[in-house]
């Protein structure tokens, strides 16, 4: 009896949520490349997948009242991959976090969103999912420099485009006339080994910042972060070139808005990542690799439905460096669909997207990558068809 009424206690105190979402979709992709003789080659695919609207996922979160304005708060959530079955709660690498929160605003802890990759997403009509996906979203999630790198990333190594492991956070209080914002710092965790020679570097850790005003129809927000690569390995394949060792920095600033003006809600975003490094070789010197790229978009309400619309385009500036091996590429993309919703909680989609590459560059809309990535040209398009249930 004594144990039921803690129990008793303990729940009127807290509460915990089991939430989720399963998103099925036909997907097809299409990837044609051209070479420098001119000659052409395809690779498609048609495939069930998962994720075409919003990310499939299922998590646990949680909240305890600790009186005083206090309280508590945890948040597991795990990617899933329905389609298969085959990826189930094996880890909860979306989300892993708990907090403290009160008058004073929010401290969390565990893995978590970076700041940078908030504007990527919430100013994307798409919200970064999908064949309809931004392009400074794939590329930043792209790294041009795969061949035989020990680690690789994203665009300059970075592995903490999305989410950042081992992170601080603060947040600001929800109570200040529109004014939001955030801070995070993630640690490195590498061992530090004084007075050897080639001490592991600050890989893997994460410093940034957003803030932003969201008032009536209008939301904007800047953010700022910076990404330690660390030491990396690079083997330029088929270059004849030695090993290389690099110690890249990635250095990201974004301004996104949005502003709704009920027949349509409009967006917007610019978004520059740098790559900065020192190389330990003799016959390349330091520089760095810059990553640009904008995005417009929009969606109309239409009854129970929305249209959805993006156009997004990158270019990467290489650097005297590295110019003798990669060009200037650029790429752009349109992206369009519509979303059913059959309630507040189910929804039919359709999305239809068109990459093109020019200068070398090799970014798709998913699928299989192209068949060879030194091709001066490339178009990849594709679509989803799905449904998207929550709970």
């Amino acid at each position: 009896m004594a144990a039921l009424a803690v129990a008793g206690v303990a729940s009127a105190q807290s509460s915990v949520t089991l939430f989720g979402v399963v998103d099925a979709s036909i997907s097809g992709y299409s990837n044609k490349s051209r070479d420098f003789n001119n000659r052409s080659a395809k690779v498609s695919q048609q495939a069930l997948t998962n994720s075409g609207y919003n990310g499939s996922r299922l998590g646990f979160r949680g909240t305890e009242d600790l009186g005083g304005g206090l309280a508590a708060s945890f948040w597991l959530e795990a990617p899933i991959s329905n389609d298969d079955g085959a990826k189930g709660i094996a880890d909860f690498t979306r989300r892993s976090t708990v907090s403290l929160s009160g008058g004073f605003g929010e401290v969390r802890l565990g893995r978590d969103y970076t700041p940078t990759f908030w504007n990527d997403t919430v100013f994307d009509p798409f919200g970064t999912n999908g064949v309809g996906t931004n392009l400074i979203n794939t590329a930043s999630g792209y790294n041009f420099l795969t061949a035989g790198a020990k680690d690789t990333g994203g665009f300059g190594f970075n592995s903490n485009y999305a989410r950042a492991s081992n992170s601080i956070g603060y947040f600001l209080p929800p109570n200040l006339g529109g004014f939001y914002g955030q801070l995070q710092y993630a640690l490195h965790e590498n061992v530090k080994t004084d007075g050897v020679q080639d001490s592991p570097s600050k890989r893997g850790r994460y410093v940034g910042g957003r803030f932003g005003y969201a008032n009536g129809p209008l939301d904007v927000a800047a953010s700022y972060g910076q990404s330690d690569a660390g030491d990396l390995e690079l083997t330029f394949v088929g270059s004849g070139l030695p090993k290389i060792v690099a110690a890249p920095v990635v250095k990201t600033a974004n301004l996104g808005a949005s502003y709704d003006f009920g027949p349509a809600k409009i967006f917007g975003e610019y978004s520059q990542a740098k790559m900065e490094y020192d190389i330990k070789s003799p016959f390349i010197v330091s520089g760095d690799s810059t990553l640009k790229g904008y995005l417009l978009g929009v969606t109309v309400p239409v009854g129970p439905g929305l249209i959805r619309a993006a156009y997004s385009s990158v270019k990467y500036d290489m650097g005297d460096h590295l110019s003798y091996l990669y060009d200037d590429g650029k790429a752009n993309k349109l992206a369009l669909g519509y979303v059913h919703n059959l309630s507040k909680r189910t929804a039919l989609y359709a999305t239809i997207a068109r990459v093109s590459n020019k200068n070398g560059a090799a970014l798709t809309v998913g699928g299989p990558a192209f068949p060879s990535n030194v091709a001066p040209k490339n178009t990849s398009t594709g679509y989803d068809f799905g449904i998207r249930h929550a709970f």
